[in-house]
């Protein structure tokens, strides 16, 4: 299904707003997001053997973003509260990066999606990275955080296509 032409958080005044859902029905919504966190291989090889500074880089960032999806409604002004049925954050080191693919699901069942949460949980969890790993290298990179997928309420499902 196409997407609309106008920014559903603004009203006819031109004023921000918090869009009515309550005609909506409740319907199943899933959303996945992904980021990464580029790095030297030496960093890289740091956060595998999880002996750095600060504990075990992969495990905090993935409580991170799952506290940062469930408090979404909390950061971004126009957000709805949701009752989250899912969240799933995975932290993936790739050699070819060389760095840390983030990987987050999220799940509701209600009027509204949860793309902000997914978005929310890759980037909170990728600055998480950022953090531990900062004292070593101060030159990570965060990039390419974007919603792979959605599915779920009137526009239906979502996939992107494959960066370049």
């Amino acid at each position: 299904m196409a997407r609309g032409t106008s920014l559903t958080h603004i009203d006819a005044r031109g004023n921000a707003r918090m869009v009515d859902v309550s005609a909506k029905p409740d319907t199943d919504r899933t959303a996945k997001a992904e980021g990464r966190v580029v790095m030297r291989p030496d960093t890289l090889a740091l956060v595998r053997r999880g002996d750095g500074n600060k504990g075990d880089v992969l495990g905090t960032a993935r409580l991170a973003g799952i506290m940062a999806a469930k408090r979404t409604f909390e950061l971004i002004p126009l957000c709805h509260p949701l009752l989250l049925t899912k969240v799933e954050v995975e932290l993936e080191p790739d050699d070819a990066l060389p760095g840390v693919v983030v990987t987050a699901i999220v799940g509701t069942r209600g009027q509204t999606g949860v793309e902000m949460e997914a978005l929310t949980a890759v980037s909170v969890a990728c600055l998480t990275v950022y953090d531990m790993v900062k004292a070593i290298e101060r030159g990570v990179r965060i990039e390419a955080i974007r919603l792979v997928e959605k599915d779920g309420g009137a526009s239906g499902r979502y996939v992107a296509e494959e960066p370049p």
